[in-house]
């Protein structure tokens, strides 16, 4: 018998027991299993809930009408009102707090970031005595502590007469915010290809052009990160802004807040609702700028 008789005869019996022969499903490389799957989603959605529970818990306690329903917050339910917001709008500065911490916290953003952006460019790109040595001073400058700061800052700012003035405050915070917006911008600067500088220059774009018309489009999440880091960091500050805020109609919300506490002996339902309004503004600026902000931070991590 030949062998193509063999073959054609072996065939159908081959296939009837490849057809009857459950398939096995082949995993890719890398790809998890059905439990992990699951037991990852459990994690993430436990995560989830204990991050969310102190925010919840918080605006639960905003609504008890009571300074001392934090003890029984089961009676809450029960009585649940608006009237602690009502009453923050009304016999507080709060929308005076609003406006400066918003002037505060938007201009350490924009000197911050345009600093930052551009420090971390020139480290990035251009060598020039010391460069490697300038990235080391500025982290230093985050060695010292507040404590230590703020009596030859106040000095200063008396000289200049800059007390009780929202430049003060913005100069400050730049102090804390550039170093490490400039770390992020230069390790962000680093992952763009050096061949977009080159095509910039065979255009004709002068350094700063290249900058500007080129690298900068392509470093927004980057931009988005080091924008998030400064405006929070200036929207919570507390030392600096009671130590150079001397107007109550001037105090930013973390000073008002302070105030308000001991102006009120430590009524936690009014504490609870102020604390609610306060986080909506940082909340609406991370609603802006979330798309860029995982990039952001994983793009500026990869070198160093």
């Amino acid at each position: 018998m030949s062998t193509t008789t063999l073959d054609t005869a072996a065939s159908p019996a081959a296939s009837a027991t490849a057809a009857g022969a459950p398939r096995r499903s082949v995993r890719r490389r890398g790809e998890s299993g059905p439990l992990a799957r699951t037991v990852t989603h459990g994690l993430l959605v436990l995560a989830s809930l204990i991050a969310a529970a102190p925010v919840a818990w918080l605006i639960y306690l905003s609504l008890g009408p009571d300074k001392n329903d934090y003890l029984h917050p089961g009676a809450i339910a029960e009585k649940m009102t608006f009237s602690n917001y009502a009453f923050v709008f009304q016999q507080t500065n709060f929308f005076k707090w609003l406006q400066s911490t918003l002037i505060v916290a938007l201009g350490t953003t924009l000197v911050a970031v345009a600093f930052a952006a551009t420090t971390g460019y020139a480290v990035s790109r251009m060598r020039f005595p010391g460069y490697k040595s300038l990235m080391w001073v500025l982290l230093l400058t985050q060695a010292f502590p507040i404590a230590v700061l703020i009596v030859p800052m106040y000095e200063i700012f008396s000289e200049l007469g800059l007390i009780d003035t929202y430049g003060a405050l913005i100069l400050v915070n730049c102090s804390t915010a550039v170093p490490y917006c400039a770390w992020l911008m230069k390790g962000y600067f680093d992952t763009i290809p050096v061949e977009i500088d080159e095509a910039g220059r065979v255009d004709g774009l002068s350094p700063f052009g290249t900058f500007l018309r080129l690298i900068l489009p392509l470093a927004r999440p980057g931009l988005a990160v080091a924008g998030f880091y400064s405006f929070i960091t200036a929207f919570g500050e507390v030392a600096f802004a009671s130590t150079f805020m001397l107007d109550d109609e001037r105090y930013t919300f973390a000073v008002g807040l302070q105030s308000f506490v001991s102006e009120h002996d430590a009524q936690w339902n009014y504490m609870a609702a102020t604390a609610v309004l306060i986080a909506v503004p940082v909340a609406a600026f991370f609603y802006l700028v979330q798309k860029n902000l995982v990039t952001g931070l994983t793009a500026g991590g990869t070198k160093g």
